[in-house]
């Protein structure tokens, strides 16, 4: 009997252990450490709950007759047939994974790595054809800075999409891409966004201010859409809004962030946010120093790390993209 009991016992810890790991791991795809957080204090609350409850189901059971007993035995294993389905649903080492990716800061991480690739992407860099970039972006400086202003996003960020896309040279290209910004297809919301904030009825994307302002309103609606996250928002205007754009792709290989997605990506699309934040933080060198010091040479390297590069040394998105002007609903 003693035997019996510690057995229903064990499937009622599995029962919750597994349940709990499940609804953590959905709580985990928000990305954020309350969310899990407060997840955890539900589980730990409805665990409670459904051992109590179990226990006491099997009390009645006992004393009931031999029916009573049959029950039980049926009780014990519908309590194994629910672990083993949740188990295969969401299997507990992939649910630990995806809380522990949480719990340690994935985002934290993923910016140290990215550090240092757009350190390495401006070691790389031809530094005289850069400084002739930066040249030309000086009569775009204007435009740039006020659509950053008005969509609240760092100009800096916006300099570095502008030269990975045009190298400041508007153009229309083989793609089919546009000005500057080299603007295609964009989000619906944001040519909205943009029309507002610009007071205009219609847009012209061979018209520099309004290829800007449409720049920056795709940037802010790609940044709702990825909660605010960097990477993927600077993923997600190079791929476009085509075939469901980013989130479709994510959603069809279960990746969660950036450096998960990346190794789905071709070349091109996956390189593109270091890309952009190499020529943000030349263009911030470049206005700090009035040149671009070689990293290699004797105190380069720090004085290039010392300025810090755009979006990864502080908010991109001061309050939330949701707050961007022309914004509906």
């Amino acid at each position: 009997m003693a035997a019996g009991r510690l057995v229903e016992h064990l499937l009622s810890g599995a029962a919750i252990a597994v349940a709990g790991l499940a609804a953590l791991a959905t709580a985990a795809d928000d990305g954020r450490p309350w969310v899990v957080g407060g997840s955890l204090v539900g589980v730990a609350m409805a665990g409670a709950g459904l051992a109590v409850g179990l226990d006491r189901l099997r009390a009645r059971l006992a004393t009931a007759s031999r029916l009573g007993a049959v029950a039980r035995v049926a009780l014990d294993v519908a309590v194994v047939a629910g672990v083993l389905a949740i188990a295969w649903r969401v299997p507990p080492p992939e649910a630990a994974r995806s809380i522990a990716d949480v719990l340690a800061g994935e985002r934290t991480t993923q910016a140290r790595v990215i550090r240092h690739q757009v350190y390495a992407a401006y070691r790389r860099m031809d530094l005289a054809a850069e400084r002739r970039i930066l040249e030309r972006a000086e009569v775009f400086a204007p435009t740039i800075e006020r659509a950053a202003a008005a969509f609240e996003i760092e100009a800096e960020l916006l300099f570095g999409v502008a030269a990975a896309e045009s190298s400041f040279h508007p153009r229309e290209s083989r793609d089919g891409g546009r000005g500057l910004f080299q603007i295609t297809a964009v989000p619906p919301g944001a040519v909205a966004r943009a029309k507002s904030a610009l007071g205009i009825a219609e847009l012209d994307s061979w018209n520099e201010l309004h290829n800007t302002f449409l720049a920056a309103a795709t940037l802010a609606e790609y940044a709702a859409q990825m909660d605010g996250d960097l990477f993927l928002t600077l993923l997600a205007y190079n791929i476009g809004p085509q075939n469901g754009g980013l989130r479709t792709v994510m959603r069809q290989y279960g990746a969660r962030n950036f450096a998960q997605v990346q190794p789905y990506l071709q070349p091109l699309p996956r390189e593109y946010p270091v890309r952009v934040l190499a020529g943000a933080l030349a263009h911030r060198v470049w206005r700090r120093y009035h040149e671009l010091p070689r990293f290699e040479e004797p105190a380069g390297a720090r004085r290039v790390q010392e300025v810090g590069i755009p979006g990864l040394d502080g908010d991109v998105w001061p309050a939330r993209a949701e707050a961007a002007p022309g914004r509906e609903g």
